[in-house]
């Protein structure tokens, strides 16, 4: 029995148990190469291009049989900004016997536009953040299939991340912070990180025990979850993670970006063809994993210092 215990922990996470739900790079590779695809026009908000990704959104959550978030009557969270018309993209998994308790996985699917002054006129955002809202659609059918959750997991896109967070500011005053038990933000895992393959960081690591949560529950496997090497970047509250995190939320953002030599970072040259696909697949499971306990109930993060009153 020792012998295949070892066994199977040095085998990681390439090989998911047989019963659990499987992420498929296919199904990684598809959404990744949608969101990204020039015809999504840039995504950049108030556009015609965000309208058509919101849509490609929404039909991922209606195909994986995610309920609407509170009294919404399909998954798109309107709202104005800048005194335009403006969208979320979200749904849930009730929790099965604490469904006042929340969880959140999101990601940012706006992006730069179009530049007219080049051959290549689409900024398509492939890793920034395409790469994150495919985690998030992988992680609502493997949550979905896996059937397990206590708490009630949330499941959002949000728009306007690259103009002022307009999307998460507007989620945020909709929704009960203390019931927020923790948010997994995912924002640019398409490229190795700094420490190469099975690695991601954890910005803001040091303000909860959420990242010493996940680290716990890779323990064995190939993939390591580290503090966030960029700290004079303030990552922590340059994504949409910030606004939950002001109101005491363990939010956090995931990431593999190397902040000090992503080439592609906010260029027309962020294209699906300079992602690493296969080790993308390998984070989304990394995340799947990590989160199972305090999806499951078991595990809560400490909540982090409100940097403003409520």
């Amino acid at each position: 029995m020792k012998k295949l215990s070892l066994l199977l922990l040095v085998v990681g996470l390439s090989v998911q148990a047989q019963d659990k739900p499987k992420i498929l790079k296919e199904e990684v590779v598809r959404i990744e190469t949608e969101l990204a695809s020039d015809k999504m026009q840039g995504r950049a908000i108030f556009t015609p291009g965000i309208d058509s990704a919101s849509v490609f959104i929404e039909k991922e959550f209606a195909k994986i049989g995610l309920s609407y978030f509170k009294d919404l009557k399909n998954y798109r969270q309107d709202f104005i900004a800048k005194g335009k018309p403006a969208n979320n993209v979200i749904g849930i998994l009730p929790g099965k016997s604490k469904p006042e308790e929340f969880v959140i996985f999101s990601a940012h699917f706006d992006h730069l536009g179009t530049d007219d002054s080049g051959t290549d006129k689409v900024y398509n955002g492939a890793n920034d953040d395409a790469s994150g809202v495919t985690a998030v659609i992988a992680l609502g059918k493997y949550f979905k299939e896996l059937n397990a959750n206590e708490r009630t997991i949330i499941f959002v896109a949000f728009t306007g991340e690259e103009v002022g967070g307009f999307g998460s500011g507007f989620f945020s005053k909709n929704i009960d912070a203390d019931k927020v038990i923790a948010m997994f933000n995912i924002e640019m895992i398409g490229t190795e990180s700094k420490w190469n393959k099975n690695s991601a960081y954890i910005t803001g690591f040091e303000k909860s025990d959420f990242g010493t949560i996940l680290q716990k529950n890779l323990k064995g496997s190939n993939f390591n979850f580290y503090e966030d090497p960029y700290p004079r970047e303030q990552l922590f509250y340059r994504s949409d993670n910030a606004r939950l995190a002001a109101l005491g939320v363990p939010a956090h953002t995931i990431s593999t970006s190397k902040m000090d030599s992503e080439a592609n970072y906010h260029r027309l040259s962020d294209e699906v063809s300079t992602l690493d696909l296969d080790n993308m697949t390998e984070i989304i499971k990394a995340i799947a994993i990590s989160s199972e306990s305090i999806i499951k109930g078991v595990d809560t993060p400490t909540r982090v210092k409100k940097l403003r009153n409520n």
